[in-house]
């Protein structure tokens, strides 16, 4: 038995160990020792790490259909004092659930809230705009100066291009558009000071330009909207004139809380009330991204004659915009899909300048059955028109009809326009019912 034993292992053995080849020793076969090989076992890797779980941000959210509960390997280690606040949190809020059962997660918070007596958030005023272009030089300059300049854009580009050309520099100027706030000049990339200097100078020397009319040129940055109350809307009590934007101007120039303030558009001043005898005056400023010239004058106090301004800030609320291409609410004048340009007393495609020859009003025409004369140049068109957005008896850019009354009333504009729209189907349907029945 120990002979078969034997056997058996070497066989074994020699099937799982390498065998050592023999070594020739004086031309002799010997014969060559099985020595085993020991193989060292290699560790296991270490199991990888747990996530890291959000913790519940509701407390009662598992009570709730479409949530799921948090497992027992995400649940962390709390306090005693942690555990009890959840617990009467839990059940005040399992109470509401009780009473209120048709209520969802957000109205369960809100009447806990309110149960609790937490204070309502204030309100966070959204007083600044996103930031513009920066490829747009912005030129403030007073509206005669705007006009003569404009006339005689091509010219002014090239000029300005080729001075930019002799400095060396990379920025071309593209077109050069009006504005209320004066002259906006585009170009194709943003520019640097030494650009600035030289359309500040070639401005101030072209021809029929007041110098003192022109500031310097800055690039577009931010707008912040503010209003100042305390202000009466008759300050001369004996001569009974109401304050205007241009003694608003002076008003601010005077004082030394706006000396580093710009303002991005004229002030605007509204009576608080038809009733009241005092006034509300909004203004535009430029500003940085992060509002930091609007928050030095937020809450501050400045004499106004007797009376002492308050200045606040406010929602920005921007107004509907309105093309002065097709005299139509909704998007501006850029962006207007109608090729060419309308007149807004006739509607036509024409210029206000071009009517004359262009408009079919003022043509003369003898095939009509009253002949109609044609009028003469310098005369004021004596034809009447609809509006042709609410069709009234004005003109489409008169600021007493009910589209500028609400032209920081978005919803309105639109189902305003939804209106009219149904209505002239509606009339050209029925025109088409009565010539099928004739």
């Amino acid at each position: 038995m120990d002979n078969n034993t034997n056997t058996l292992r070497t066989k074994i053995s020699s099937k799982f160990t390498p065998r050592v080849m023999p070594s020739k020793i004086n031309n002799k076969k010997e014969i060559a020792k099985l020595v085993p090989i020991s193989i060292e076992k290699v560790p296991p890797p270490p199991p990888p790490l747990p996530a890291k779980f959000k913790t519940e941000i509701n407390i009662i959210s598992k009570y709730f259909k479409g949530n799921k509960t948090m497992t027992n390997s995400t649940k962390l280690t709390k306090s005693y004092a942690q555990a009890s606040k959840q617990t009467a949190s839990t059940s005040k809020v399992l109470k509401i659930k009780e009473f209120f059962p048709a209520l969802n997660t957000n109205q369960i918070d809100w009447v806990n809230n309110i149960t609790k007596g937490n204070p309502k958030p204030k309100p966070h005023i959204q007083m600044t705009t996103k930031e513009p272009s920066r490829k747009q030089i912005i030129v403030p300059i007073s509206n005669n100066n705007n006009n003569s300049f404009i006339k005689n854009s091509l010219t002014h580009i090239t000029n300005i291009n080729r001075l930019l050309r002799n400095a060396k520099l990379e920025v071309v100027v593209d077109f050069i558009r009006s504005d209320p706030i004066g002259l906006v000049i585009v170009t194709n990339k943003v520019t640097i000071q030494s650009d600035l200097q030289i359309i500040d100078q070639y401005i101030k020397k072209s021809e029929n330009i007041n110098e003192l009319q022109v500031e310097e040129p800055h690039l577009p940055q931010l707008k912040s909207y503010l209003k100042i109350i305390g202000i009466p809307f008759f300050p001369n009590s004996k001569t009974q004139e109401c304050l205007n934007t241009s003694n608003i101007e002076t008003i601010l120039k005077q004082n030394q809380i706006f000396n580093d303030i710009k303002l991005a558009s004229r002030p605007r001043v509204i009576k608080v009330s038809p009733k009241s005898d005092m006034s509300i005056v909004w203004i535009d400023i430029w500003d940085y991204q992060s509002g930091s010239k609007a928050r030095c004058l937020i809450n501050r106090c400045f004499n106004v004659g007797r009376y002492i301004a308050t200045i606040r800030g406010t929602n920005m609320n921007l107004s509907v915009p309105k093309c002065k291409n097709c005299w139509r609410w909704g998007h501006t004048t850029f962006s207007c899909r109608i090729q060419g340009s309308k007149y807004v007393k006739c509607n036509g495609l024409h210029k206000s300048k071009n009517h004359y020859e262009f408009g079919w009003c003022c043509k003369a025409n003898e095939k009509t059955n009253l002949p109609r004369l044609k009028t003469k140049k310098g005369e004021p068109c004596p034809h009447l028109f609809k509006c042709s957005n609410c069709g009234g008896d004005h003109q489409a850019n008169s600021n007493q009809y009910l589209f500028w009354r609400h032209r920081f009333n978005r919803e309105w504009h639109q189902k305003k326009y939804a209106e009219i729209h149904d209505n002239r189907v509606k009339s050209i349907c029925s025109l088409e019912s009565g010539k099928q029945k004739i």
